[in-house]
């Protein structure tokens, strides 16, 4: 059956938390994706260059799959009425609503994921439950129709477990080796339980210089979101 894939595309995205998905997702076979911002003009990504949108939230009324990526532009995205009402509308009427990294605190600010268990970035995630979402320390979160990845390079992994979830695992172990996804990191610290807790604390240190009122703004607009 076709599907319409849509992710959200706002400024100071990490790319990666989309490309990476995109790329496993356009191999779904059978299916249409889009990259869909408020306009048509090219979106500056957290990384430095920008993306070009395929399409306008006008465009995409509604979507099979809802992708929606995180990034330093997060607490932006949470805060632009127009971004949060066109994820809502989406959102409730998709087969799949899905995040990768940050990307699901913006679920959970347009109340997509009261009562559900869920994923995020390892620095963000006891941010969750601002939205009534249970956090949990897992690469990939399948909770009913919520697929939720965690940070960043995890949204390969959850794209590959979406695709086997939609199309068999058949499906997904060829798409795997299609891409040669053998990851095979050059050191272990791609986890807080892992790298130490000198270098988790060098990590949130630069994280509070590049965002220095993200939490605080975070927590404000879950009560402006109508959460408690």
């Amino acid at each position: 059956m076709p599907m319409t894939i849509a992710f959200l595309l706002f400024p100071n995205v990490t790319q990666l938390d989309l490309t990476g998905p995109a790329q496993v997702l356009a191999r779904l076979g059978d299916s249409t994706l889009h990259l869909v911002a408020k306009m048509r003009d090219p979106v500056p990504t957290d990384a430095g260059f920008s993306i070009l949108p395929t399409a306008s939230f006008n465009d995409v009324p509604g979507a099979d799959i809802l992708c929606v990526p995180g990034g330093f532009g997060t607490n932006a995205a949470i805060a632009d009425d127009e971004t949060i009402e066109w994820v809502r509308s989406v959102g409730e009427r998709a087969t799949w609503v899905t995040s990768v990294c940050t990307g699901s605190l913006i679920l959970g600010a347009a109340g997509l994921l009261r009562g559900y268990r869920a994923g995020c970035h390892w620095a963000q995630r006891h941010h969750l439950p601002l939205f009534g979402a249970e956090p949990v320390a897992e690469r990939v979160v399948v909770d009913r129709n919520r697929v939720t990845g965690g940070g960043v390079t995890a949204g390969i992994d959850f794209a590959l477990t979406l695709t086997a979830l939609i199309r068999g695992e058949d499906h997904a172990k060829a798409v795997q080796l299609s891409l040669e996804y053998d990851p095979h990191p050059p050191f272990d610290a791609g986890s807080p339980e892992r790298a130490g807790a000198a270098l988790v604390e060098a990590v949130k240190a630069r994280g509070r210089t590049l965002a220095p009122t993200r939490d605080d703004e975070l927590r404000a607009l879950a009560i402006r979101r109508g959460f408690s």
